[in-house]
């Protein structure tokens, strides 16, 4: 059953707030996470369409919902709407990384470094994501960039689509696309032979500068 309210609180950098139906004047909790059109940011006196439905306290809350002009998505639209194919793109690169170190086209070192790195941006997202509901101290955007920049783009992926985290700020969204080109470039001018040098002369370099600590 669609419903029809009005958002009278809205938190945008938090992304969420509250709903009071046309039909009674309880509350109704909405997250950024329940509208169906990403690209738009609700606002307050803004009028919107959901579904009811309760979280795993019982707790009643807003689903599908859609703000004037939207459309509920076509069942075809499901995969773009769940950032599917960005997971696609996230997963046949690692599994790229770990064909390339088994057969000895790149050291492992290389894939740690991407493993690593993206456990700990998956990490860092997720306390940021934390940090934002409770109103506490953020990480910046700079680090969560540079983070991707130096390999953890495929966990930062998987924190913006699983976590709804940084998934729909079309700005940072622009950055974070760049950093993850950059890195494919770096990642593939690797694959060459002045690149393998040049990590093999490095990574001696670091190696040597660790073991004389």
């Amino acid at each position: 059953m669609r419903i029809k309210g009005t958002i009278i609180k809205w938190n945008d950098d938090k992304g969420f707030g509250f709903i009071t139906p046309n039909t009674t004047d309880k509350q109704v909790f909405i997250h950024i996470s329940a509208f169906n059109n990403r690209s738009r940011r609700p606002e307050i006196n803004q009028e919107v369409t959901y579904s009811l439905t309760t979280d795993k306290n019982g707790r009643t809350r807003a689903e599908k919902a859609t703000l004037p002009g939207d459309k509920l998505p076509l069942p075809g639209d499901k995969l773009h709407r769940n950032g599917a194919f960005s997971l696609i793109i996230a997963v046949a690169f690692l599994c790229v990384t770990s064909l390339f170190s088994i057969i000895g086209k790149i050291p492992l070192s290389v894939l740690v470094i991407y493993l690593a790195g993206s456990i700990i941006t998956f990490v860092v997202y997720a306390f940021d994501k934390s940090a934002a509901q409770r109103g506490e101290w953020r990480t910046s955007e700079g680090t969560l960039h540079l983070l991707s920049l130096v390999g953890g783009w495929p966990g930062a992926i998987f924190a913006q689509q699983k976590l709804r985290h940084k998934s729909q700020k079309q700005e940072f969204r622009f950055v974070f696309w760049i950093t993850v080109l950059l890195n494919v470039g770096a990642f593939s001018w690797l694959l060459t032979p002045d690149g393998m040098a040049t990590f093999q002369l490095y990574s001696s370099k670091i190696v040597s500068t660790l073991s004389s600590l």
